[in-house]
């Protein structure tokens, strides 16, 4: 197939996050079964206008706010060559139904954006994209098939009244362990993300100085970079390590010696960060929200708390301080992490728009 794929960013924006892992992983492995793949996207500083990623082609124009009309242009100069057209939605879609045969689109959405426009929106914006944006925007999409990565979001998608919907979860971007792996001699916790307002690492920080004090050789590892991470690094206490940014293997090395990773945070589409720490023996204490709900069995390979710090922190000094069940939380978090792969979801994702392909 001849598959012309539209997100607003790619693997190598310095702005990818989950969806972007996921949109890449998928992407290569179709084009290695001998697909061909056209990911349209937008520009950043000092990138290539064109070229190909892991057999990728992938093509930039316009920025955060304008690739979505550069792409609808794209498709008209090239319609012809495509079968499918991936609408990839981050809030924003492209609004393929407006210019694309609606047999030719698959939407690809991983989470709903909902309580993310109170936190990185401003006023008055926060309240017209919740109350009416995402729904208007959403409402052209109901009638195609839809892929999304989790039963959490397929529920809210339903909820919206879309019809056929598909569930193709995401893989691991860790090496799984066999068994136990070897953890820090001394009680670690560690928060691994984006340090932004709906990740909420204040509340993995503020967690922690209630942790602190029943535990007092506890260790909060921070990894990752964010516009919130100055502020949160100014006022934190003693025992918070900041490592910022770090390349795929020390992030891996560091999870693996963790005893528990802190996941709070507004929603999820999945909750790729808990899959890649079990796979790495780690269990996880997670907010009771979307995404987190489906990637945390609670009770299983981590704990399901209510959304705020207190309740995080009892359940990280649970862990902490009960080796049966840390023992026992992370033999299982390895077990779960075995049941999902990227070669897998690409399978299942094939599947999917073979379908639509044949139905058109």
């Amino acid at each position: 197939m001849d598959i012309l794929w539209f997100n607003w960013r790619d693997i190598r924006n310095p702005e990818a996050g989950g969806a972007e892992v996921y949109t890449h992983e998928i992407a290569k492995r179709l084009a290695k079964k001998g697909h061909s793949i056209t990911l349209f996207t937008s520009k950043f500083r000092n990138c290539e206008k064109e070229e190909v990623i892991d057999g990728i082609r992938v093509v930039r124009e316009g920025g955060k706010y304008t690739v979505y009309q550069k792409a609808k242009r794209f498709y008209k100069r090239n319609c012809s060559k495509f079968d499918v057209v991936i609408d990839e939605i981050n809030t924003k879609p492209f609004h393929t139904p407006k210019f694309v045969d609606k047999g030719k689109i698959v939407a690809l959405i991983h989470q709903l954006a909902r309580e993310f426009w109170f936190y990185e929106t401003p006023f008055p914006l926060d309240l017209i994209g919740y109350y009416l944006l995402e729904k208007r925007w959403l409402k052209n999409y109901v009638d195609l098939p839809t892929i999304t990565v989790s039963n959490s979001t397929k529920e809210d998608l339903e909820s919206l009244g879309f019809r056929k919907t598909y569930i193709v979860h995401n893989g691991l971007n860790v090496n799984l362990v066999n068994k136990d792996s070897e953890k820090a001699d001394k009680p670690v916790v560690i928060f691994v993300g984006r340090m932004k307002k709906a990740k909420k690492p204040q509340d993995a920080i503020k967690a922690f100085e209630i942790v602190k004090r029943e535990i007092k050789d506890a260790e909060l590892w921070m990894v990752g970079d964010g516009y919130l991470r100055k502020k949160l690094k100014s006022k934190a206490e003693k025992g918070v390590r900041f490592f910022g940014y770090v390349d795929w293997k020390i992030k891996d090395e560091l999870v693996k010696k963790a005893w528990v990773i802190a996941v709070p945070g507004v929603r999820e589409g999945w909750g790729q960060v808990v899959t890649d720490a079990n796979a790495l023996g780690t269990p996880a204490v997670g907010y009771n929200v979307p995404g987190l709900r489906d990637s945390i069995r609670d009770g299983y390979n981590g704990l399901l708390v209510d959304t705020h710090p207190e309740a995080l922190a009892d359940a990280i000094i649970r862990i902490l301080t009960d080796n049966k069940l840390r023992e026992k939380l992370s033999r299982n978090a390895i077990e779960w992490a075995k049941q999902f792969s990227w070669d897998r979801s690409a399978e299942e994702f094939e599947r999917v728009i073979e379908e639509v392909v044949q139905q058109s």
